[in-house]
């Protein structure tokens, strides 16, 4: 047929149309399948891999492309493990992080050198090597805990430390050994890795933060933000080689850089785990499966002993540290189930480690002597015909020198394969073979392989039982506290009227918001009933879509409302009362702190008619560039009715930026912070402070890249303070180069429906006595932090 001529369908494949068609079928249809299987779908793919690899059907070849993209997704892995983890909980918990990187190090190491001396009875280098293999692991199964919503788990966070800590530790011995059989251990070798290995940390835990808030604060294009992470990515993972550790070290610590300038609510966060997730990650898993070489297996009963002790000593290496680390701690089954999940699994240092040590050649062994050699086939054959199989350079033997073949044998000399096999010959004749003596040999390279397919089996399955556990746990545990879930106790409303600020509104409310909240966004644009502007309209319109399409980049759904109404504050507040609103964030575009008002006319108004949280947000530059929030509080500000309210968004603002979160109030306020603080921690200071009298004093503590909030009140409430009303004079004056939030609390005596029942005098005498007792206080507010 006409459409088919110039297809080429020999295998392997190599039609790139073809090729990535094939890819992407298995990309999609492995995990469809597998999951009405309850299989994890890593597995699906690592499988995939081996059946239409060279070792399988032969439908792909594991040629540079597999490999580049392959490298991308294990990069990626360990990127988005630094670029998720939760900063304070990971300085929290950095003490556990290293006791289980000690243990899931020193214990692996212990029996793999053990086993491998006495059991397999290799060399004392050689057994430590191997030992090493068993120290390191991937977290190939974190995808799964992320897909599962359960990344921030301390177990998980005390995991990724630990494998940072083991995968250094063993990537160093790595070196170590490598360095030993090249003659190369001496005091400058340690030296000159120190140094290096100081140097990069250096500086991409310091350089490539100050890079990344540059770029961020002058380019806010999608595109090229998302390419300026991959390459600050690989830029870490180059580094990392440089000074002679493994790429992937580089790249846990570039997502570690970065934390805090990638909002996880951002639309950069939710495409970098997109791509990775869609794309690079399943080609990593793809490549891996293509390793697998059945065959060995069926032909060496060796390699299938070899593989099996292996195997063995992997689980019992890492299934010991976890269980160890759970007695530690305290933990729960499945917290033991997340810790051994995420650290059995055999992939990135252990193919590094078995593919350094094939390549080391430690001497070379004599085989026997040969009369007589025949060429054919591409063969070496005796007078026997027994063949003897060699990797041959392009069908023939390769030259050494201007030595020449004598009629398709081999003159005088010694010719090396592509094996590393060398072969004598002396007048056309084969004299000798000398076959290399490896550090790791054969066996051990393919049983490599077997042990890598079988702990990311397990891994998977055991990091998904458990995921899936603790994730059920916490679903049950809110419906308890709530006793219906529903989406509704958070609705945050954004009124607009200027394009140029919309971007800037909605990544503060997706910033601010519950993370289970995704239905709970409102945009509003009022327009005035009297105007027949056609102009107006579609403005209006182009703005509402411009927000949706702002909120669907971070995978939250914006509800778009345009109202018409005779007063821009009535279609406000009329909306506000219809749609339940619990909080709302206004831009700030009118004039501050005339005689005749604070905000402006709307502003003020919204502020005396709504009783609902109200942000009042001045941006001067991106969230994600910002280092520290400093929130300001008036006393008595915790015994107000909407304290616990703005306070879990004060939280939300530390969690989803990891910016720090610095308060300064009164001793009574300050101590109750702490208190919830330490239940659940975010990075945060605190700093008593109460003569607001003297407010301009805190204008020497905002520095560059600070952000200032102030917890306001409305007359005459109970933390309402007369300075208040110059605060937005200040706004203008002292800090018109930083951000600055000013929050007003759900109140008493405001006009408007809340969240409350202030209608019923029996609720409100009852919350007013459980403010006056703090411990009530804090057991309502930890619920609504369990909520988020």
């Amino acid at each position: 047929m006409i459409f088919l001529i110039g297809i080429d369908f020999s295998l392997p494949l190599k039609n790139p149309v073809l090729l990535f068609s094939l890819i992407l079928f298995i990309i999609l249809f492995a995990p469809i399948i597998l999951n009405k299987l309850r299989i994890p779908h890593l597995i699906g793919l690592i499988i995939a891999g081996a059946i239409i690899g060279p070792n399988g059907f032969n439908l792909i070849a594991r040629d540079m492309s597999i490999i580049l993209f392959g490298t991308v997704g294990l990069q990626y892995i360990m990127f988005l493990a630094g670029l998720e983890i939760d900063l304070a909980e990971f300085k929290k918990n950095s003490s556990k992080s290293l006791v289980f990187g000690l243990l899931t190090f020193s214990i692996p190491m212990t029996i793999g050198t053990l086993v491998g001396f006495y059991v397999l009875e290799f060399s004392m280098p050689t057994s430590v090597l191997l030992a090493s293999m068993f120290a390191s692991h991937t977290l190939i199964a974190y995808p799964i805990v992320s897909k599962l919503g359960v990344a921030k788990n301390k177990a998980v966070n005390i995991t990724v430390g630990g494998t940072m800590i083991t995968d250094t530790l063993a990537l160093l011995v790595l070196a170590v050994i490598a360095g030993m059989q090249a003659g190369e251990i001496n005091q400058e070798f340690w030296i000159r890795l120190i140094i290096s290995v100081i140097a990069f940390g250096l500086v991409v835990m310091l350089v490539f933060p100050i890079i990344g808030r540059w770029f961020f604060k002058r380019f806010d294009d999608n595109i090229s933000q998302y390419i300026f992470v991959l390459a600050m990515v690989f830029l870490g993972c180059t580094l990392a080689e440089l000074a002679g550790i493994e790429a992937i070290i580089g790249a846990f610590l570039a997502g570690l850089s970065l934390n805090r300038l990638i909002p996880h609510t951002s639309p950069l966060m939710n495409r970098i785990e997109f791509v990775g997730n869609a794309l690079f990650i399943p080609f990593f898993l793809i490549g891996v499966g293509m390793l697998i070489d059945y065959k060995a297996f069926i032909k060496d009963w060796n390699t299938l002993e070899v593989a099996g002790i292996m195997t063995v000593c992997a689980i019992v290496g890492k299934y010991l540290p976890a269980l160890i680390t759970q007695k530690i701690y305290g933990f729960s089954v499945d917290e033991r189930r997340l810790i051994f999940g995420l650290s059995n699994a055999q992939a990135a240092a252990t193919l590094a480690a078995v593919l350094v040590g094939f390549n080391i050649i430690v001497d070379y062994k004599s085989v026997t002597e040969y009369n007589e050699i025949h060429l054919k086939n591409n063969k070496l054959t005796t007078e026997n015909h027994s063949e003897l199989i060699f990797g041959l350079e392009n069908g023939e033997f390769p030259k050494l020198g201007n030595m020449a073949i004598i009629g398709g044998v081999p003159a005088n000399g010694v010719y090396k394969l592509i094996d590393k096999t060398e072969m004598v010959f002396t007048q056309g004749r084969l004299a000798d073979i000398k076959m290399p003596n490896r550090l790791l040999n054969e066996s051990v390279l393919n049983g490599t392989i077997l042990m890598i397919l079988i702990t990311c089996t397990i891994a998977s399955f055991v990091a998904q039982k458990g995921a899936y556990n603790i994730a059920l746990m916490e679903d049950d545990s809110d419906e308890q506290e709530e006793g219906k879930p529903t989406d509704g106790d958070e609705r945050i409303l954004i009124p607009m009227k200027n394009i140029d600020t919309v971007e800037e509104l909605i990544q503060f409310a997706v910033t601010i918001k519950s993370k289970k909240n995704k239905t709970g966004l409102f945009a509003l644009n009022v327009i005035n009933n009297n105007s027949s502007s056609l102009s107006k309209e579609s403005k209006a319109k182009k703005i509402v879509d411009k927000a949706a399409v702002v909120a669907s980049a971070t995978d939250n759904r914006l509800n778009m409302l345009m109202r018409y109404d005779l007063n821009i504050l009535n279609g406000i507040t009329s909306v506000v009362r219809e749609q339940k609103i619990s909080d709302i964030i206004l831009g700030q575009t009118e004039s501050l702190g005339s005689s005749d008002s604070m905000y402006g006319p709307l502003t003020d108004g919204v502020l005396n008619k709504c009783n609902a949280t109200t942000f009042i947000y001045k941006s001067v530059q991106p969230i994600s560039t910002i280092k520290r929030y400093v929130v300001v509080i008036p006393e008595r500000a915790e015994r107000e009715i909407g304290f616990p309210f703005w306070l879990l968004k004060i939280w939300n603002l530390g969690k989803n930026t990891g910016s720090k979160i610095v308060f300064y109030g009164s001793e009574t306020t300050i101590n109750f912070i702490k208190d919830i603080h330490s239940k659940h921690p975010v990075d945060a200071a605190f700093n008593v402070f109460s003569d607001w009298d003297d407010f301009l004093i805190l204008s020497r503590s905002i520095i560059k890249d600070d952000a200032l909030v102030v917890v306001m009140s409305r007359k005459p409430n109970l933390s309402y303070n007369a300075i208040m009303s110059h605060i937005p004079t200040y706004m203008n004056k002292y800090f018109d180069k930083n951000n600055v939030v000013l929050i007003y609390p759900l109140q008493l005596g405001i006009d408007g429906n809340s969240k409350i029942d202030l209608k019923n005098p029996g609720a409100l005498d009852t919350f007013t006595e459980n403010l006056e007792r703090l411990d009530d206080v804090a057991k309502m507010i930890g619920k609504l932090f369990k909520k988020k």
